[in-house]
């Protein structure tokens, strides 16, 4: 009877232990990796609505990010008058909630669109975005803090909670804000990591205190957080309240600890600069393709240079210019304010016109600039055109059929310009500072482009002469154009970055 129970005993373990161990052997197989969720939070995305270089990031970048299938990739602005009606009539209504703003309860409409793997959510509200433009209305300080505010309120309505809310430039900043101070004590709010990126530095959303509570809706015991230089300063605000903020070049990450070009700033960027990183901004290769791109009069690529000859003689026909294929065309595409070197164009281009060449310049900005360029043009007929307009358009044109672009800026965050102009076998001069730095380096030295250190207009006007005796010797020129045209702008790189500096942020 003793062995018998034995036996029955060990039997009886043996069939518990066998289906422990298959359904340990499965459980790895049913594991599955959940996606990032990344919502990005801005003021304006290409290809919806764009005023300058901020559309462009948030719309290539979001793009690039959600072409790797580990995250979800999702963009939230607000629904302009002024978006793209070819877009617009494709959105869909998916609802409505009312947004608390202090005493105040808005409307609040959502629609979306998805469009290259990216969800965008448009917030409406016609009191507030139902007029021309973007920015510059009195009330830009309300308009922003409805829209930061219905972001954290719209995340309940779509079911959706970011890992990273990443938060772009001072209209975005009190999304950060929001999420730190009102929104942190909910459940579902508080896993949720905030990085800001500063686009420029100049613009900050600097308010009155007065207003704090009852415009932002921001409780007064939370003033130390937005409270700088006896006023309310939004980014000073996203700065201290998020796990991490960048910039879009590594150069200019390190500019702005320097009161020079921190706009005053530069003691909250030392005190938070272990939060800090710099990104070199890219471009969309696909959108800015020589080989494509139907504004041009003749599509040419790397392998097959002699299109672009034809892009020149057509835009010095077009632009009355007499076609001399052997001048070399320097041009400059720009907003016309101080801080892009205009004053040292103004100092020298006299004595650069002096050598063989032609001067495009297009832009608008300020009369002073745009009343000088202009009476240039009338006193050189024939070597100078200034077109005072924004056309999008011509510039194409002028990127593909100039030979040098003029970027010599006082300060620049990251600048597009120069690399657009490089992907069209356009030559780039530019100053060494920022995001020019960082992406264009000196022929001298093997790089793709010409540049100077100073900010002074004689360093220029050599370098200028530089540029134009290299361009005399045409084996030399051509490679160096190839060159330039085959850098790498895209955002592949750019974009492994920003997924390095999230998982930081998460870590």
């Amino acid at each position: 009877m003793a062995t018998t129970k034995k036996t029955a005993k060990k039997k009886a373990v043996e069939v518990v232990e066998t289906p422990v161990e298959v359904v340990e052997a499965k459980r790895p197989e049913l594991e599955v990796e959940a996606k990032r969720k990344i919502l990005f939070v801005a003021s304006e995305a290409a290809p919806f609505i764009a005023t300058g270089g901020l559309a462009e990031v948030v719309g290539s970048l979001s793009k690039a990010l959600a072409q790797k299938e580990r995250y979800d990739v999702r963009v939230i602005l607000p629904l302009y008058q002024d978006v793209r009606k070819e877009y617009r009539k494709e959105f869909r209504f998916i609802g409505n909630i009312f947004v608390p703003l202090s005493w105040r309860n808005q409307y609040c409409g959502i629609f979306e669109y998805v469009k290259d793997n990216v969800t965008f959510y448009f917030v409406d509200n016609e009191y507030y975005f139902k007029r021309p433009g973007c920015y510059g209305y009195y009330d830009d300080g309300e308009r922003f803090a409805f829209f930061c505010r219905s972001v954290l309120e719209i995340l309940g309505f779509i079911g959706f909670y970011p890992d990273i809310l990443h938060c772009h430039d001072w209209q975005a900043a009190l999304a950060a804000l929001y999420l730190k101070t009102i929104y942190c004590f909910r459940p579902e709010y508080q896993f949720i990591r905030a990085v800001f990126t500063i686009h420029n530095i100049e613009y900050q959303g600097k308010y009155s205190l007065d207003i704090l509570e009852d415009l932002f809706g921001i409780s007064y015991r939370f003033r130390n957080l937005v409270e700088y230089d006896r006023c309310i300063n939004l980014m000073k605000g996203a700065i201290e309240c998020c796990e991490r903020f960048s910039t879009v070049s590594p150069t200019y990450a390190g500019e702005i600890k320097d009161p020079y070009y921190a706009h005053g700033l530069d003691p909250i960027i030392r005190r938070n600069e272990f939060k800090l990183t710099g990104i070199l901004n890219g471009i969309d290769p696909e959108y800015y393709d020589p080989a494509t791109d139907k504004a041009l009069f003749a599509n040419y690529s790397a392998e097959d240079l002699a299109p672009k000859a034809v892009c020149k003689e057509e835009l010095q026909r077009m632009l009355n210019l007499p076609v001399k294929p052997d001048t070399p065309i320097v041009a400059m595409i720009s907003r016309l304010v101080s801080h892009k070197g205009l004053d040292l164009v103004r100092e020298v281009i006299e004595q650069a016109l002096r050598q063989d060449m032609q001067f495009i310049l297009l832009g608008t900005g300020d009369s002073i600039y745009e009343n000088y360029f202009s009476d240039l043009a009338r006193r050189y007929p024939g070597k100078v055109v200034s077109i005072i307009s924004f056309n999008a358009d011509l510039s194409r044109k002028i990127y593909s059929g100039a030979d040098i672009f003029l970027m010599p800026s006082k300060s620049e965050p990251c600048g597009l310009s120069q690399m657009i102009a490089s992907r069209y076998g356009t030559v780039a001069i530019v100053r060494e500072t920022g995001g020019l730095r960082d992406s264009i380096t000196p022929y001298g030295a093997g790089g793709n482009g010409f540049t100077f250190h100073d900010y002074n207009a004689y360093d220029m006007l050599y370098v200028i002469g530089e540029a134009l005796a290299t361009y005399r010797n045409k084996a030399e020129w051509t490679a160096l154009v190839k060159k330039a045209m085959t850098t790498d702008f895209s955002w592949g790189n750019s974009a492994s970055h920003y997924e390095k500096l999230y998982e930081d942020t998460l870590k």
